[in-house]
């Protein structure tokens, strides 16, 4: 089953992967009216449809052109004028119909204007699965309408008035005998059975890579709304445990990609001089400064004050592996799980972690190791082929309760429930130092603002690579990885005026 969120980023990577919204839309009429015409002889079949002016309404549209098309006498009554159909896809099919044979077309702003609804079918596409607030005014006088008269009620996605994550009834709700949904059933259904009535899953023509493979769907799951009335630290303060004497650059690439993203306070913990160094690369980053060449376990006490004040750590970058900091490393292991504090482990951190692979067992945490590290965490080498990768990355997800992120030509998120995305994104030129460390700031920012692990290195995953592709078109393959900076706040631009 899926929420309508998770619905709407099917419907965004199909258009990635190459079906469109007006293909998905075409398809979805064409089932209702298939449906519709095995149930009932469509020749003069008296067919009402009460549509919206969105993407369900849209729908409608298109069942009503191809029910006229096998000979049903179809009125559309559309609840609202013609030129504020909301959905680009919705408008089309509109004009289609307007010379479509045995349609009429009935705009409607009131009640009196509705003739007796004296048909054989009623199609509801009034609201779909987006639906959030109560039903009111013409619209509820129409639902109260649909449900008090006599022919067959067929409503699209989900009957107009439900909760399509909830099952919740806003305000009031059609009582359907059959509602057609697309793809997959949803959530709310489950609780709505008395509205529902019998469900047909139908296939809209979403193919299996947007299911399988990471898209820009998977990066508005991750996204947050900003509203204006935002503070600071509303979208996270994320803590990045890093860096050493010989590299110096990795937190502080971790922390401007996580400013990128959108985080609102990216705090880098390092040893003193590393601390100093980090803020001559930029007055964005904060630094907490620790006693020491190396962090050990003189530096726990102010770590650990750094990290109840944080919504998420990263843990890794530029870390160095001398013995005492892996000794810290533990320690935060244990003091963030205890917090149930979301956590990334990425670099030297991850040699760490194989000493312990359990120690975050059922933490909310994503762990992002290249094949070398895999196999120094798991003690398993990974084979080349996709398929068997993608097996054993799953059962290493599963057997250490946490979630990976497989950084390769083709990245593996799985995490211990079973889900697994493929990320496409990326290219050879990314093979330069740095990019992970960006990478690992992006997962970052999203766990930080409360996305869960899985979500988060999918859409980091993403976005991380599609700005690494934007940048091998300006420069070629000779990118560095502070190129990629400038573009991932563009993507995520770009992506959440999908949203609107």
């Amino acid at each position: 089953m899926l929420s309508v969120e998770e619905m709407r980023a099917l419907e965004f990577n199909s258009e990635y992967f190459g079906v469109s919204k007006l293909q998905l839309m075409e398809n979805a009429g064409k089932k209702i009216a298939e449906v519709i015409a095995k149930r009932f002889n469509p020749k003069n079949l008296g067919v009402k449809v009460f549509a919206g002016l969105g993407g369900n309404g849209g729908d409608g549209f298109v069942a009503a052109r191809y029910l006229a098309q096998a000979g049903a006498n179809v009125e559309v009554i559309l609840l609202g004028r013609p030129e504020s159909i909301r959905s680009s896809e919705a408008q089309k099919n509109w004009r289609a119909l307007e010379k479509a044979p045995n349609v009429t077309l009935n705009p409607i702003s009131g009640l009196l204007q509705l003739k007796a609804v004296d048909v054989d079918v009623i199609i509801d596409s009034i609201l779909g699965i987006g639906l959030k607030t109560p039903v009111k005014g013409l619209f509820a006088q129409i639902v109260e309408l649909i449900n008090s008269a006599k022919p067959f009620k067929v409503s699209i996605d989900i009957p107009t008035g439900i909760n399509a994550d909830t099952g919740e009834v806003l305000g009031t709700a059609i009582k359907s005998d059959l509602t057609i949904t697309f793809h997959d059933k949803k959530i709310g259904m489950v609780k709505a059975e008395q509205y529902i009535g019998e469900i047909i899953v139908a296939d809209i023509g979403i193919p299996k890579e947007a299911e399988i493979y990471a898209g820009p769907g998977d990066v508005t799951l991750a996204i947050k709304s900003r509203p204006l009335n935002s503070h600071k630290g509303d979208f996270g303060k994320l803590l990045i445990i890093g860096g050493s004497i010989d590299y110096v650059g990795a937190p502080a690439l971790t922390a401007l990609g996580a400013l990128r993203a959108g985080v609102d306070l990216a705090i880098v913990a390092a040893p003193e001089k590393v601390a100093w160094a980090i803020n001559a690369i930029s007055p964005d980053i904060i630094t907490r400064k620790m006693p020491g060449d190396i962090l050990s376990r003189g530096a726990l006490p102010k770590l650990l004050d750094s990290i109840k004040k944080s919504t998420a750590v990263v843990i890794g970058p530029g870390l160095g592996t001398d013995p005492k900091t892996f000794e810290v490393v533990l320690e935060v292991f244990e003091a963030v799980k205890e917090l149930k504090l979301p956590l990334l482990v990425d670099a030297d951190a991850i040699k760490a972690l194989a000493s312990k692979p359990t120690a975050l067992a059922g933490a909310p945490c994503v762990v992002t190791p290249h094949s070398g590290e895999f196999r120094i965490l798991t003690g398993v080498t990974l084979p080349l082929e996709l398929e068997s990768r993608i097996k054993i990355v799953k059962e290493q997800a599963k057997k250490l309760e946490i979630t990976f992120l497989l950084k390769a030509n083709k990245d593996i998120i799985a995490d211990p429930a079973g889900r697994v995305k493929i990320n496409l994104t990326g290219n050879p030129g990314m093979t330069v130092g740095g990019t992970g460390d960006v990478l690992a700031g992006v997962v970052g920012a999203f766990l930080s603002q409360g996305i869960e692990p899985f979500r988060a290195a999918v859409a980091g995953a993403f976005i991380n690579g599609l700005a690494g592709d934007m940048c091998a078109k300006e420069h070629g393959y000779q990118l560095i990885a502070s190129d990629l900076l400038l573009k991932i706040p563009i993507i995520i631009r770009d992506l959440s005026g999908q949203l609107k």
